[in-house]
């Protein structure tokens, strides 16, 4: 009896009691972004690969020393896309393909953490040699502390939804038998203004403004009933 009574009784809390309750409810916040990434490219073309790389290499270096002089740490700074494609033409005559040319496409991938800057960073690229934005998107560094104040504030709404229902037929809540989470991470906001754009010499410096994001989470709840 010492033994297997114990043991019946955990079987039985196993079991999802017969009286429950479940419920959900959203919980969200609004944050204002802290982080722009943009990312910038040279462009060339030419029928050197080795003149067209020291070129591209040489505007690149001058883009990150500007960027170094605007406060944007090296850490934020990287490479994302070095590619050089040849152009073929096809020579009548012999019937054979010949290369007439390279495309040599750089790309490196910014963050600005000083938004007040972005919009004087992005204005001084094209002296530099910059002459395409692939795009600028905003977005939080450090989500996981808005995510928690949307969570806390899901999770005291379905509390309060289900201490209702309980009242209202007459039951009291018990302990909780389950929970489960579905989180809506901020997304990147993309300034539209600035996406595929082709650098010309002439181009101002672009308005360009975060706004806010909306971060949500929804909380599934099931309570035993007493």
């Amino acid at each position: 009896v010492f033994f297997v009574m114990p043991a019946i009784k955990q079987y039985g809390d196993s079991f999802m009691p017969s009286r429950n309750i479940a419920v959900s409810a959203e919980g969200k916040t609004i944050v204002s972004p802290d982080v722009a990434e943009a990312s910038f490219s040279v462009v060339s073309q030419g029928k050197n690969p080795e003149q067209l790389s020291s070129e591209n290499n040489g505007k690149m270096s001058a883009v990150v020393e500007n960027l170094a002089s605007h406060g944007v740490d090296k850490k934020d700074v990287k490479t994302t896309n070095y590619d050089l494609s040849p152009s073929y033409g096809y020579d009548k005559n012999t019937g054979r393909s010949y290369i007439y040319s390279y495309t040599l496409t750089q790309t490196i991938l910014v963050k600005v953490r000083d938004l007040q800057k972005v919009s004087e960073i992005i204005g001084g690229l094209t002296p530099l040699g910059i002459n395409q934005i692939g795009g600028i998107s905003f977005t939080v560094d450090e989500p996981e502390k808005f995510l928690a104040e949307a969570r806390a504030d899901a999770l005291k709404k379905a509390r309060a939804k289900a201490e209702a229902m309980a009242s209202e037929s007459g039951a009291k809540l018990g302990k909780i038998l389950n929970i489960a989470e579905f989180q809506n991470q901020p997304i990147p906001y993309f300034k539209e203004s600035a996406l595929g754009v082709a650098m010309t010499p002439s181009m101002p410096a672009p308005a360009i403004e975060p706004g806010t994001q909306e971060i949500k989470v929804q909380v599934s709840l099931t309570y035993a009933l007493e």
